[in-house]
């Protein structure tokens, strides 16, 4: 009987150990879990502009020069039907349209004056998003980009 009563107590301390362990693992997740979790949450809403221009185009006669960009977002909330897109030349906000069959591209023309070589451009997009049921408006901007005009 002793020899089962010592085999009775190490199971139990090698369970007593198995339950630590499993505790201090628990410990540690809970301690690591919002670290883990950090890249999902700061990819989580995300909006993107494409610019789908040419960087360098022939000088035209009406010094207008067309430039087209993709907005893609995975923000779930994000009310699609109010979205304002904008090409920024300088100061100046210039709205753009919908291209035609395309869903997420819009496009437009800015000028260029007859003696300029390159201009400076961004898109701007204003949109409306849903934060706990509230409407709420949001904008985001592209980074700069150059349109280089070449003579013929």
């Amino acid at each position: 009987m002793k020899a089962g009563s010592q085999s009775c107590a190490s199971d139990i301390l090698t369970l007593d150990r198995h339950r630590r362990s499993c505790n201090a693992g628990g410990v540690m997740l809970k301690k690591f879990l919002p670290l883990l979790l950090a890249p999902l949450l700061l990819a989580g809403c995300r909006s993107t502009l494409t610019n789908l221009s040419a960087q360098t185009q022939p000088r035209n006669a009406n010094n207008a020069y067309n430039v087209e960009v993709a907005f893609d977002s995975n923000q779930q909330s994000l009310m699609w039907g109010t979205i304002k897109p904008y090409v920024k030349v300088g100061d100046q906000l210039l709205p753009l349209r919908p291209t035609p069959l395309m869903t997420n591209r819009w496009e437009g023309l800015i000028p260029v004056p007859a003696d300029a070589k390159a201009v400076d451009y961004q898109y701007k997009f204003d949109f409306g998003y849903y934060d706990m049921g509230t409407p709420k408006t949001d904008s985001v901007q592209s980074r700069k980009y150059t349109l280089h005009i070449i003579e013929q």
